[in-house]
């Protein structure tokens, strides 16, 4: 019989408890995938993999290798929200203790912060494009500086930030309203851009192949290898917290079609525009642009640079919103329902990635490194801990009323609220990740799966006595 849990008000608030109205279709949870493709990060991303020294074709399967991989992970990682209504950092309560979830929600709220900023920061050139294309005059505000950034650089940042703000005030309605219309708006200009700079360059002297590398041998299917990983590690972020837009969707069956649409399809193709672009860029410019925005301020037509700014201010705002700003809302909630609202949370995050200088940390390479990669150490090992406890140890069992209870009979309070064992599998499988990061730089692009099969295999023994009382239980209710 199933039992009954008072529900605790430091565990729960209209914004963790599960969803209701889960009115999200297939097409919700494809815009939501493509607000995170189209960005420049993107567009810089799919050129840059030539730089690995592969050919078109090589390029174009990691491409669809790495973001199938990404798939079969985001449907795993949604699952458990969709079931259950429920965001990521409720999701990790099953694994990691009612309170123990607070781990992973810090460890995803503070990459979270970090690259909000910096998007954020990249939205602002954009804006800074049209600023100088009607106010000619705004240039001046370039010389002067405050702590780094420009007088010209402040409004922009100011503006982009204001921006997102009024967005995300309006909440989950108003977002999944600015993504349903914004992916195919981005797609509409794309197409424009291309049609333009080919238009410039002429087809003939298009070219899929942008490496100056020829490889040959073992050597090839090395770079495929490093190219899959690094586009299963570039969406490593929204993939882990999907529970926080999956809750959202009517059904699992819904979720997987927006998924394959907006994943497989949607990135290969997005991607085929920006190699486009790139390459058209070497006979129009005489030098290859991996920067849009970059390419945006060399154009001669004063309406295309009007409609690329836009497009990449709302390509940027769109990924800045759905993969930073959701995320450490959700997640900042989780530590203090109570006193941090959604909407708090998303404004904590929001006020401290200002005071993290973005544009500084961004023109110091270094910085990024260490901190990103630190952080994201611990992401792999994530995935390995929630995808074997709800598939291998729970089996799809989901206790939504222990969920919320502090109660030491509830499914999920292991121990003061904490499952040690999940907590030791984060810290060997991080220690482990970490050194592949830093210690042995061959195996630094595969610090994902490494983190994340050495979690899982450590946590799946740690945690066999919780399988075995898990399917006796099973059994008995049978």
């Amino acid at each position: 019989m199933k039992q009954e849990f008072e529900q605790s008000l430091k565990l729960a608030n209209s914004d963790l408890l599960p969803e209701k109205d889960q009115k999200w279709g297939w097409y919700s949870i494809f815009a939501f995938w493509m607000s995170d493709v189209h960005s420049v990060g993107g567009y810089v991303f799919a050129a840059s993999l030539f730089a690995l020294g592969l050919n078109g074709i090589q390029v174009f399967i990691s491409l669809l290798l790495g973001i199938s991989i990404v798939l079969v992970f985001a449907n795993l990682m949604g699952k458990p929200g969709q079931k259950a209504g429920v965001p990521f950092p409720v999701v990790a309560r099953m694994s990691f203790g009612v309170f123990g979830a607070n781990i992973p929600a810090i460890i995803r709220g503070l990459i979270a912060v970090v690259w909000y900023g910096i998007q954020t920061f990249l939205a602002s050139s954009s804006f800074i494009i049209l600023l100088l294309y009607f106010f000619p005059g705004m240039a001046s505000l370039a010389d002067k500086s405050f702590i780094g950034l420009s007088y010209l650089g402040w409004i922009g940042f100011t503006a982009m930030w204001i921006v997102q703000g009024i967005v995300f005030m309006f909440g989950m309605d108003m977002i999944r309203k600015v993504i349903d219309w914004s992916g195919p708006a981005i797609y509409v200009a794309m197409f424009a851009l291309c049609i333009y700079m080919v238009d410039r360059a002429g087809w003939e002297n298009i070219s899929f192949n942008l490496s100056s590398n020829n490889l040959t041998g073992m050597d090839v299917y090395v770079q495929m290898f490093i190219a899959i990983a690094l586009v299963a590690g570039y969406f490593a972020g929204p993939t882990l917290n999907f529970s926080d837009f999956s809750r959202y969707c009517g059904s699992y069956k819904k979720l997987k079609l927006g998924n394959l649409l907006g994943l497989p399809v949607n990135f290969v193709l997005f991607s085929l525009f920006s190699v486009i672009i790139v390459s058209a860029s070497i006979p129009v410019f005489g030098e290859m642009i991996t920067d849009p925005v970059e390419t945006v301020k060399r154009l001669d037509s004063g309406f295309i640079t009007v409609l690329g700014a836009l497009t990449f201010i709302f390509a940027t705002v769109g990924i800045n919103i759905v993969a930073n700003f959701v995320a450490p809302a959700f997640d900042f909630s989780n530590v203090s329902p109570q006193k941090i609202s959604f909407k708090a949370g998303g404004f904590i995050a929001a006020f401290g990635s200002v005071l993290l200088t973005p544009w500084n940390l961004f023109n110091n390479p270094e910085v990024i490194h260490y901190t990103v990669d630190v952080l994201g150490a611990m992401i792999g090992p994530l995935y390995g801990i929630i995808i074997v406890d709800y598939f291998f140890i729970k089996k799809g069992h989901i206790d939504i009323a222990a969920l919320y209870t502090e109660s030491p009979q509830g499914a999920y309070w292991y121990e003061n609220g904490i499952n040690k064992e999940s907590v030791y599998a984060l810290l060997i499988a991080g220690a482990v990740s970490i050194l592949a990061t830093f210690v042995f730089p061959a195996l630094a692009n595969y610090a994902l799966f490494i983190g994340g099969i050495v979690a899982a295999l450590t946590y799946r023994y740690m945690m066999e006595p919780e399988r075995i009382a898990m399917q006796n239980m099973v059994l008995a209710e049978s």
